[in-house]
């Protein structure tokens, strides 16, 4: 998990501490699976939009 950014451990976190799967917080965010994952396993970097739409997600958790 060195490689990971500080959001996607935040998200990584964040799924466990409240028993949710990507497709959940997928969702919640309105993002696509596919680019949850891809930020979750470092992939390619979240853009400023996608930080914020999960960020709003997780803060109203």
């Amino acid at each position: 998990m060195d490689n990971l950014s500080d959001l996607a451990r935040e998200l990584i976190n964040f799924e466990r501490e409240n028993d949710l799967n990507d497709n959940e917080v997928a969702f919640g965010s309105h993002l696509s699976v596919e680019r949850v994952h891809d930020i979750k396993s470092a992939n390619s970097a979240a853009t400023s939009e996608e930080t914020e739409l999960l960020q709003r997600f997780m803060q109203s958790k």
